[in-house]
């Protein structure tokens, strides 16, 4: 039986994600999932590639909220409304080749996380109004939209398959090192990467694309540092689609709905 064990998202690219119990499935992603993001000067995003700290960073939702505290750090956390307004004048931010629409949240909480990585960012969040298409190669419709994400509304990883490869592993890693949306049990290692067409509860999901790795799989989530190779060096061994190694599947919905852990997911 294949279950759906775990649910996380990531309100902040490449802060620390957040895990549920349930979860409002949108046509963007999960509920809150990469609708905020940090950019430099210059508009454009950082991420975990280039800053490992920002693993550091922790968001916890309470009530309708998001408040981020830093692990290492005491002087108190910030936080603002999930309900995000857009009292702002919108600008173009960039996040790969893609430019679009943002407001700022803060200009307070962007000082707040300039003062602690040293260097100027500003916290945007993404409108309703809003759009980025996913990659045209791989869209199931031309409707197809994501959020701040690396390029696709949802990702799933199998329980099998990171179990697989810590059997390969010297030591072994969690979850957490993958980010995915959903993690489910029962099946084989790696089967995820080749559905195409499946249901989580009452929703269906399209598989359109196996998830190229990058070095952020390198990083210690608890640490917000490199270290070492693994779990790429191990990966590309066995696990690489040309000049990608590859982990996980990325999804696409077909509509909205709800989900919560301990869905069963058909074939």
């Amino acid at each position: 039986m294949l279950q759906l064990s775990e649910i996380w998202i990531y309100p902040v690219k490449s802060l620390a994600g957040i895990r549920l119990s349930a979860s409002k499935v949108t046509q963007r992603g999960l509920e809150f999932d990469r609708r905020w993001m940090l950019v430099d000067e210059n508009g454009i995003f950082i991420s975990q590639r280039e800053h490992p700290e920002l693993a550091l960073f922790q968001p916890k939702i309470i009530n309708d909220e998001l408040h981020i505290s830093h692990a290492n750090l005491l002087q108190g956390d910030v936080c603002f409304s999930l309900s995000q307004k857009n009292n702002t004048l919108p600008f173009e931010v960039m996040i790969w080749e893609d430019n679009v629409k943002a407001v700022e949240v803060d200009a307070k909480i962007s000082a707040w996380f300039s003062g602690i990585l040293g260097f100027s960012v500003r916290l945007v969040f993404m409108p309703e109004n809003s759009y980025r298409q996913v990659d045209r190669n791989y869209e199931v419709s031309p409707n197809d939209i994501t959020s701040f994400s690396d390029g696709f509304p949802f990702l799933i990883i199998g329980q099998a398959s990171l179990d697989d490869l810590n059997s390969r592993l010297d030591n072994t890693i969690t979850m957490k090192r993958f980010r995915p949306n959903f993690v489910f049990t029962g099946g084989e290692a790696y089967e995820e990467e080749i559905w195409k067409e499946f249901t989580i509860g009452s929703l269906v999901f399209y598989g359109v694309k196996p998830s190229g790795r990058c070095v952020v799989t390198t990083i210690n989530p608890e640490l917000g540092k490199f270290a070492g190779k693994e779990p790429l060096r191990t990966l590309s061994k066995y696990k690489k689609v040309g000049e990608k190694v590859i982990f996980g599947q990325n999804l696409i919905a077909q509509k909205e709905g709800d989900l919560v852990v301990g869905a069963i997911i058909s074939l």
